[in-house]
């Protein structure tokens, strides 16, 4: 309520693939008061602009879950609250049910003036101002009962429609373009025509097309706002962001969620304090640990032996470590991981709460969740005071846009900013902003039944891997270790890890077949699976090959051979300084492979100057500051040798050799004595 509500242009409407329908249902108990008003709406939908095709049925209170889990048109309810407070009381209950199941609908109220608020006629129970407040808020707006004013109801409806399915970036974006104005200003490409008739370049442009050189604009263009001070249409995307997300405040970033994770740990830890994070979070937060000063506690992730998989920190560990560490200032939890287990967050964000540490939730692969009831409670809905999301993973955004999404009590927004501009670049890509809006509004707008769409494909891809025989489609319960079992572990559908193993193939040779065989390509492996994304731009044909390639490959399965068992990682050893002070001290280059023995014996009890990360699975094995036992030394040369080596990032490699970067140890000062003594040879 009190927003500004606009039309959008009608224009871009008839670019539609297909007419637009929105079914808005009037939920009444009353039959001949819903009958009169549905036909009433309808003729005034006739009778004006009706670009969203707006179209108005009647529903009893018993049918509106159905209807609002079955009906992906579904946009708007109607919630006649009679004439009493029972009916406001039952109407506010309903609404709070349907947000539920879909947070994203605009419900109204139609109650008696009286009751509602709005007139003067004494009531005996009429509801308390508290309960007045909670209304307004539940509801987008308020109908008196009384009125019947149809006209006016159709265009507030509609209006609040129009405002959801608003992109008011992109829109001007769009119109800023087909303005067709001569560029005198970055950058140098000037729309492009650097490019267009070049014999040299000439077929980039032509590959790429016009639009992605001719919104690729600067902060010149001031009626497209700026990203790092918005006050217009770039600040009103946010808005509607947040909105969508269920956020008090929403920044885009076109940095990734990497930039956003950097930008969050400095608004809290700028400049030091202890932290608790799991080991296994995205190497972003690492970085932010030594460019902040931040002091680690670091948090084991849980190993599924027979996947190789890394999953949540128990719960118990988060709870001990809060414990512990009463000077910890900032929790951060990755929830969903890569492979789609997500935390039950809301006790683990209320312990920290109540022990006055801040949560930050790295939702990078969980965008979606708050567009379907069965993927929600989101972080935000458990309390966290900080989520980052990548808005590109499994939404329609571009690679590297992504959101930062706050309801922190205590948030400051000026510093937040400050904070932002450090990190985020001043020449920002406008086709990736545009990108966050346009995906806000698919969201926004039919998140829902694309994301029904989703799950549907990801019930028939299972179903049909577990018929081959050989694949095995795993569960909730195949992916969640034994010591996870009693913290409420939930698994994201959308993320399909398939166990392999029985085929007799590695994960990397099932890869390398799916690419080469039926140009297939997959999101991730293990030794013995491998995991496939099904997203909004997941569809049946793809569905389709995808399934005919495993049921190929199973015909063709060799007979299994042996079973690979996964490589544990080496025990975390502790800190002989802060992260900072490691990465930035003086360091030596020592031998990784040198006779292996050797190299063992040099670098053991070395304070390590980098993070040291095999991929899979991508947890660091050291991080700056650590000390190198001989196990990290043993388990980093496994990986190296072989002909299926490991990728491992941060080793230093000088004519093939892999070297480790460690702090340089200095020897105390002689005194003058002993020097003379050195110096004689005594």
């Amino acid at each position: 309520m009190g927003l500004e509500l606009k039309m959008p242009d009608l224009g871009n409407l008839t670019e539609s693939a297909q007419p637009l329908e929105c079914r808005v249902a009037l939920i009444s108990a009353d039959r001949q008061l819903a009958g009169d008003w549905v036909n009433a709406l309808n003729a005034t939908a006739a009778q004006h602009e009706n670009p969203f095709g707006l179209r108005f049925e009647a529903v009893t209170p018993a049918g509106v879950e159905r209807l609002v889990q079955e009906e992906d048109t579904l946009q708007a309810l109607i919630v006649d609250g009679g004439c009493d407070p029972q009916g406001l009381e039952a109407a506010d209950e309903l609404a709070e049910r349907v947000h539920d199941l879909r947070s994203q609908l605009n419900i109204f109220l139609v109650a008696h003036g009286s009751m509602a608020g709005a007139g003067s006629a004494p009531q005996t129970a009429a509801p308390s101002a508290q309960s007045l407040a909670n209304l307004r808020q539940r509801f987008d707006e308020l109908f008196d009962r009384r009125e019947g004013n149809f006209n006016h109801m159709f265009r507030l409806v509609q209006a609040f429609i129009a405002r959801r399915a608003s992109t008011p970036f992109a829109d001007t974006l769009k119109e800023y373009v087909f303005s067709a104005r001569d560029a005198w200003h970055t950058p140098g490409h000037s729309g492009g025509d650097s490019l267009r008739n070049s014999p040299w370049v000439g077929d980039f442009y032509r590959f790429m097309g016009e639009h992605v050189f001719n919104t690729d604009l600067s902060v010149s263009v001031q009626v497209l706002d700026s990203l790092l001070e918005p006050h217009s249409v770039i600040q009103e995307a946010q808005d509607l962001a947040a909105q969508a997300f269920g956020a008090r405040h929403t920044f885009f970033l076109t940095n990734g969620t990497s930039t956003a994770n950097k930008v969050v740990i400095q608004q809290i830890l700028g400049g030091g304090g202890k932290i608790i994070v799991d080991q296994a979070c995205h190497k972003s937060v690492h970085h932010a640990i030594v460019m902040n000063r931040c002091e680690p506690v670091y948090l084991k992730s849980v190993l599924h032996p027979e996947f190789g998989i890394y999953g949540p920190v128990k719960r118990s560990d988060i709870e001990q470590a809060l414990d512990e560490h009463g000077d910890a200032r900032l929790l951060v939890i990755t929830s969903c991981t890569y492979d789609g287990l997500r935390y039950d967050l809301k006790p683990i964000i209320d312990y920290a709460h109540e022990r006055g540490v801040k949560v930050l939730v790295d939702e990078a692969w969980y965008a979606h969740g708050y567009f379907h009831p069965e993927l929600r409670p989101t972080a935000l809905e458990c309390g966290a005071d900080y989520v980052t999301q990548s808005t590109h993973k499994m939404l329609s955004a571009f690679s590297q846009a992504s959101m930062i999404h706050v309801q922190d009590p205590d948030f400051d927004d000026h510093r937040f900013r400050e904070n932002l501009n450090m990190h985020a670049s001043t020449s920002p890509q406008y086709a990736m902003i545009a990108s966050l809006d346009v995906a806000r509004k698919q969201m926004a707008m039919e998140g829902y039944g694309r994301l029904n769409q989703c799950l549907q494909m990801v019930e028939t891809l299972r179903r049909a891997v577990n018929e081959t025989g050989v694949f095995r489609a795993l569960t909730r319960d195949d992916l969640i270790a034994e010591p996870l079992a009693n913290d409420n572990i939930r698994l994201d559908p959308t993320k399909v890890t398939i166990d392999i193993s029985e085929s007799g193939y590695s994960g990397k040779e099932m890869q390398i077949k799916l690419f080469d065989q039926y140009g297939i390509q997959v999101e991730k492996t293990t030794y013995n699976t491998v995991t496939v994304l099904v997203t909004l731009g997941s569809t049946e044909s793809k569905l389709l090959r995808l399934i005919h390639a495993l049921k190929q490959l199973a015909r063709s399965a060799r007979k299994r051979s042996h079973v690979v068992s996964a490589r544990k990682l080496p025990e975390f050893t502790h800190f002989n300084c802060l992260p900072a002070d490691a990465y930035f001290a003086e360091t030596e280059e020592l031998p990784l492979m040198d006779n292996g023995v050797e190299a063992t014996r040099n670098l053991v009890g070395r304070t390590s100057a980098d993070e040291i990360v095999p991929y899979p699975p991508g947890i660091p094995v050291l991080v700056p500051g650590q000390e190198i036992s001989a196990q990290i030394v043993q388990y980093l040369q496994q990986l190296l040798q072989g002909q299926n080596a490991t990728e491992i990032h941060g080793l230093i490699f000088r004519s093939d050799e892999p070297l480790l970067r460690v702090v340089k140890e200095h020897e105390p000062k002689s005194s003058p004595k002993k020097a003379a003594e050195k110096k004689s040879g005594r």
